[in-house]
């Protein structure tokens, strides 16, 4: 079974370390963490080149966290720990996502990735993250807030649906944890009035 972890394990960080808006900001020769704030996540992506080209970067953001779930979870499937397999997939995948080994460590904040992996776990953990991210952003249009309102619903949903599950329960605190500590400098400027709105749905490119 620890074979199966490992492979698990290391086969999703991999996963992780396909980053949606650094493939898609070098299709186009260029590099998303070159601009803004610098950042190889999907904010970053929509205010430097526009909503519009943001799609391919959600489909590898978020099918790389499906695929790494699922097949971690089919990996331990036969051991009884489908699960637990899943949850393993998702945290390695957030941390490659993260602290990608193959970009040289500067990854991304891991909210999308974060979010299809609730899904992944458990859908209504997943619904939790949705309703609290668009309300948050709709209301203030700070997607930083969002982002870390809906963390933190991450690990309360956890605690909530499967306080049960001792190593369920606390793969899901520590991925609430990551997201939350990446988040770390966003909170700072909100916390003194000067972080930045972002509109998700711009079609050009951010001014």
């Amino acid at each position: 079974m620890w074979y199966s972890i490992l492979i698990a394990a290391v086969v999703a960080y991999l996963l992780g370390n396909l980053n949606g808006a650094v493939c898609i900001s070098q299709m186009m020769h260029d590099d998303v963490r070159s601009h803004g704030s610098g950042n190889a996540g999907l904010t970053n992506f929509i205010r430097n080149y526009g909503a519009s080209k943001a799609l391919l970067v959600i489909f590898i953001d978020a099918g790389k966290a499906v695929v790494a779930c699922l097949a971690a979870g089919l990996l331990l499937q036969p051991h009884g720990y489908g699960l637990e397999g899943r949850v393993i997939g998702g945290l390695c995948v957030m941390l490659g996502h993260d602290f990608p080994a193959l970009l040289g460590f500067r990854g991304g904040k891991g909210i999308l990735s974060g979010w299809f992996v609730a899904w992944m776990v458990d859908w209504r953990i997943g619904l939790l993250l949705g309703i609290v991210f668009f309300a948050a952003y709709f209301i203030t249009k700070y997607v930083s807030l969002g982002s870390v309102l809906a963390a933190i619903a991450f690990g309360v949903g956890f605690i909530i649906f499967h306080h049960e599950n001792a190593l369920v329960c606390a793969a899901g605190i520590c991925m609430s944890a990551l997201t939350v500590f990446m988040h770390r400098g966003n909170i700072l400027r909100l916390l003194k009035g000067q972080e930045r709105k972002t509109n998700l749905f711009s079609k050009g490119k951010a001014q």
